[in-house]
């Protein structure tokens, strides 16, 4: 489920996409980088759309907007205790020191980099599995464009750029 649906909070859909997770955790990483309706991935990561809202083009006040964020919150808070119950506190990952390293031509790993376009944070629980961790966030590309509920799973989870700005 990738649109937004009229009406309140759903726990239907909030067990959808706690499946999906699962499928997301389950699945190999691809062999080569994709991008479809549904996210995009590469070798070290996939990411999910959960859910997204309307496009914001004639939303003047930003009234939509604000409505979209509060819905989408709703289903990551929920998301977050959901994974809270079976994995602990996740931690909170700011993304903008990632974002500043790439802006200022550091190498950044995805999909962190990519992430840190999109979100100021996220939150984050390494995996049973080593070398695995998920996080979730809400993102957008740009104050027109919907807003997206995101299911990240990468390899390798930075805490914060190395000394050389890379992850």
């Amino acid at each position: 489920m990738t649109t937004a649906e009229s009406g309140s909070f759903s726990s239907a859909a909030l067990e959808e996409y706690l499946s999906l997770i699962d499928e997301l955790l389950a699945q190999p990483f691809p062999g080569a980088n994709f991008c479809n309706d549904t996210g995009y991935g590469g070798p070290e990561h996939r990411v999910r759309i959960l859910r997204a809202s309307q496009e914001f083009w004639d939303d003047d006040d930003g009234e939509a907007a604000c409505a979209a964020e509060a819905e989408l919150r709703a289903y990551l808070d929920a998301l977050i205790a959901a994974l809270t119950a079976r994995w602990d506190e996740p931690l909170v990952v700011d993304l903008l020191p990632y974002l500043r390293a790439s802006l200022e031509g550091e190498a950044v790993s995805e999909p962190i980099n990519r992430l840190s376009r999109l979100a100021g944070s996220m939150q984050a629980w390494p995996h049973r599995d080593p070398g695995r961790w998920l996080g979730l966030a809400i993102g957008q590309g740009d104050k027109e464009l919907p807003l997206e509920l995101l299911a990240v799973v990468g390899q390798t989870l930075p805490l914060e750029p190395s000394v050389s700005g890379r992850s």
